[in-house]
């Protein structure tokens, strides 16, 4: 059995399939929770652990982005990440041993000052999950006991209200063995990633749905990423970002071209017109839309180009980076859904918050390319491909768990289900190569090793 095998087995025998609550929101990472002795994480220091202040609403692109990147400079993905979780497993894995943490009734009432019947329970849960300090055991619902729910409401992506909201409580009673597992698949997928960590690279962690650009090991960037449905998951994928484009045009992937626009031609023979878009041959040259098969029966033997401008899908600016998938960061005419908790709403490319900043950012090795140049080349209207002079490598990754430099361990919810799934491939291999060992057809080779 391989190293990878037994840690599975070693860590899977603790770790039972209770369904993950789906009530938990994505967001942004947190920062340190305060930890004692015996509780996860064991090397967090309660004294130092200052609790996240919940921020006011964001208006902006710019002061949405600020608020993430306050919350911590620590990278979701870096070099280290695959010991952290490691380190993680295992830890959550000797508190499932001691029994995990207690289950809050779903009914629980909790007040601000005033002495509730589950004031003690909740405590201990937040005592065992490192987010109270150790002595901090009974009493009303304190100032402390606020700060403890903001830190652990921080580490699954829920707004740091300090209040014991229903998606809070969801967010408790998720047994340890289930995060053990989400904390298993993380590290599975890791191991078969090969990224080339550079000065200066890119991460897009679906589940959080927040892209962070990170320059010597620090993330100096945060922004808010809508990414794929449910039904059009965004891939898991390592590239280039090879070039930053204003003004883009927009070609339709003809998986769209066959439904959505067909069936928006079938209703509405104007529906192109109306939305800039233009309908080509193989050699890119114009056809009359109204000489064209829209029933949609057939995949599309032309292709529609959407004009640039303001009502253009992709927005003003998008991040070229070639994969197997034909999918790529942008900006998009629909910025309101940024303010969104949910944002797993696109066809499986990622639209980002603030994309003029991460485009300025990717381009600050060429002068020529500030952020104001940037903006006045976007207001010319002229549609340009600005060549990157150094290709920034850009990882899309999917961890629903993992734990920071900080010894800080973030969860966030399955949204594509795709957790169990992996752990089950898994342990269906692991199975296969157990039973092949001790098959007749097989047995003699180990016999010669």
């Amino acid at each position: 059995m391989s190293k990878r095998h037994a840690m599975i087995v070693a860590v899977g025998v603790l770790a039972s399939a209770s369904a993950l609550a789906q009530t938990e929101t994505r967001g942004q990472a947190g920062p340190r929770p305060a930890a004692a002795a015996g509780t996860v994480p064991a090397a967090a220091n309660p004294a130092h652990a200052a609790a996240p202040k919940a921020a006011a609403p964001a208006s902006t692109a710019e002061s949405r982005s600020a608020a993430a990147l306050a919350l911590t400079h620590e990278p979701t993905y870096d070099e280290g990440s695959a010991q952290r979780i490691k380190d993680a497993a295992l830890s959550y894995s000797d508190l499932a041993v001691r029994g995990g943490w207690p289950t809050i009734p779903a009914d629980a009432k909790f007040g601000a000052g005033v002495q509730g019947a589950n004031d003690d329970l909740l405590r201990k849960r937040l005592i065992l999950s490192g987010d109270l300090a150790a002595d901090k055991t009974s009493g009303a619902f304190d100032q402390d006991l606020a700060d403890a729910v903001k830190r652990f409401q921080a580490r699954h992506g829920l707004a740091p209200t300090g209040t014991m909201t229903p998606r809070t409580i969801a967010a408790m009673n998720v047994s340890v063995q289930k995060r053990i597992r989400q904390l298993e698949a993380s590290l599975q997928r890791l191991e078969n990633m090969n990224f080339d960590f550079g000065q200066r690279y890119v991460v897009v962690n679906i589940p959080a749905a927040f892209a962070e650009a990170v320059e010597n090991d620090v993330v100096v960037r945060r922004y808010r990423v809508i990414v794929g449905k449910t039904e059009k998951p965004s891939p898991t994928l390592t590239a280039q970002i090879t070039s930053v484009v204003l003004n883009p045009t927009w070609t339709v992937p003809s998986s769209i071209a066959k439904t959505e626009i067909s069936a928006h031609m079938r209703k509405d023979p104007t529906y192109l017109s109306r939305m800039h878009m233009e309908v080509l041959d193989a050699h890119d040259n114009p056809i009359d839309p109204h000489a064209v098969d829209w029933s949609g029966t057939h995949t599309p033997n032309f292709t529609v180009r959407q004009h640039n401008g303001t009502f253009n899908a992709l927005g003003a600016v998008k991040i070229d980076m070639p994969n197997a998938y034909s999918v790529y960061m942008h900006d998009t005419n629909q910025r309101n859904l940024f303010s969104d908790d949910y944002r797993f709403d696109s066809h499986g490319c990622s639209r980002v918050d603030n994309v003029r900043d991460l485009a300025a950012w990717l381009l600050k090795d060429q002068p020529k390319w500030s952020r104001a140049a940037i903006d006045a080349e976007i207001a010319s209207g002229q549609h340009l491909e600005v060549a990157m002079a150094k290709k920034v490598p850009v990882a899309w990754i999917y961890f629903t768990a993992w734990m920071t430099k900080d010894q800080t361990v973030q969860f966030r919810n399955d949204v594509y289900n795709q957790d169990e799934q992996l752990l089950e491939a898994t342990a269906e291999e692991a199975a296969f190569f157990s039973n092949a060992g001790s098959h007749p057809l097989t047995a003699h080779m180990h016999v010669m090793q």
